[in-house]
């Protein structure tokens, strides 16, 4: 099968500008910087004027990138948050222009890359539809004959004949990828965006996806977090790390390559510095850590024994309702469940002042299979606004120490493995 994408050493540079700032500004200093001002202005035809320097720096958002995409490939791109993932998505839509290498692309693209993109605001749905396939190069008969499904597939037809900013985030996107679906571009781009539609569509879009590749041979790229999704529908995948491509290839060894890089964390990860920590001006996470029944830091668990979830975090601005927790993945990105810390009903309804805080959760033994898992954490306020999401932030291992299980394997089938109470009483 020919390629279809075709990168070449790709990289893209930014230039950051860091400018002096003060920290605290008074009134006595607006008064003091306006009379510097003032007197810059009267003095300059006689003073040479040197202005505060500006520091900059270079920052590679990718980096001699190169990778090849056939013909009706689902490529799945993963990494971190930060690792380049966007940036490639939007050199490849043409939003963006490398800084250096080469992209060869053979076909019309379509890109769903986040909410507000490609359509008019002010332009109704109906409108939106036809604006958006004139883009990709379709005549207005070719447009219609494919209206009637996209509206179907998107569920918006009481809504068709309204203006697009009027759309919640969940119309808008099921509108703009039933239009990148059905409008027959030859790749299909889609980021993370897909995160905001309910359940039943996010499985819906899976499905239109596969459906396109496999019975139509189309490419399809997705960028997503949800490693289930990326097994279940990507056959490719590479892994950005740091703008670099760590791993390229079969999506179940990228995958594991991806889920695994954590084991030399030791069972704990720590963000130093202000700038790095995931968060924002209200909430900054400072620390993640598994310990064992002993109460040591350690990758690896024994089953049959609990084991303890911490999160250390600093809270600089009070809010009600504010709850931190996480999810445990299988290696496969199978969600096992998700614990939240608003359980500690002595905090989950108020407002916990300024400070340093450590939230600490146990797990009891002989709940987890053997197997190795991965954590991610988050921060949010219930049911309104996520204040950080850091994906697979740890990995660990639970062991099976005992004896083997019914079948003579040392691992018994399924997820979890509870040890449960059981009762056994002769009838007769």
């Amino acid at each position: 099968m020919s390629n279809v994408i075709t990168v070449e050493s790709l990289g893209k540079k930014y230039s950051l500008l860091h400018q002096p700032r003060e920290q605290y500004t008074a009134l006595r200093d607006v008064l003091a910087n306006g009379v510097k001002s003032l007197s810059k202005k009267i003095f300059l035809p006689f003073t040479a004027h040197h202005s505060p320097r500006t520091a900059s720096e270079d920052f590679w958002a990718l980096k001699d990138v190169s990778f090849e995409v056939k013909q009706g490939d689902r490529i799945g791109i993963i990494g971190r948050n930060g690792a380049g993932k966007s940036t490639l998505l939007k050199i490849l839509s043409r939003i963006t222009e490398p800084t250096t290498g080469s992209i060869r692309i053979k076909g019309r693209v379509a890109s769903l890359l986040e909410v507000g993109t490609g359509f008019h605001p002010e332009l109704t749905g109906r409108e939106n539809i036809f604006l958006n396939g004139a883009i990709l190069g379709m005549g207005r008969l070719e447009i219609k004959k494919k209206f009637d499904e996209i509206v179907d597939f998107a569920e918006i037809e009481k809504f068709l004949d309204t203006p697009v900013k009027r759309y919640s985030s969940g119309m808008y996107v099921r509108l703009a990828f039933a239009v990148a679906a059905h409008l027959e571009p030859e790749i299909m781009v889609i980021d993370e965006v897909l995160a905001v539609g309910d359940a039943h569509f996010q499985k819906k879009c899976l499905g239109k996806m596969e459906d396109v590749s496999t019975n139509e041979g189309r490419t399809v790229l997705f960028v997503s977090h949800n490693m289930a999704a990326i097994n279940q529908l990507c056959n490719v995948g590479t892994w950005l790390d740091q703008g670099k491509v760590r791993e390229f290839g079969r999506i179940g060894k990228v995958v594991e390559a991806y889920m695994t890089s954590n084991v030399e964390s030791e069972g704990e990860r720590i963000w130093e510095k202000e700038e790095q920590a995931p968060g924002n001006d209200q909430i900054k996470l400072r620390g993640v850590r598994v310990k064992n029944h002993c109460g040591g830091i350690s990758v690896q668990l024994e089953k049959q024994h609990p084991f303890s979830v911490e999160i250390e975090y600093d809270i600089l601005s009070p809010r009600e309702l504010l709850r931190t927790g996480y999810w445990i993945f299988t290696l496969e990105g199978v969600l096992v469940f998700v614990a939240g810390d608003n359980e500690d009903l002595s905090w989950s309804s108020k407002k916990r002042p300024p400070g340093r805080y450590l939230s600490i959760c146990k797990v009891p033994g002989m709940l987890l299979n053997s197997g190795r898992y991965s954590l991610s954490v988050a921060a949010d306020i219930q049911g309104s606004e996520m204040l950080f999401l850091e994906h697979h932030v740890l990995n660990f291992l639970i062991e099976h120490t005992a004896c083997t299980e019914l079948d003579g394997s040392a691992r018994s089938p399924g997820i979890i493995c509870p040890s449960l109470d059981w009762q056994v009483t002769q009838l007769d």
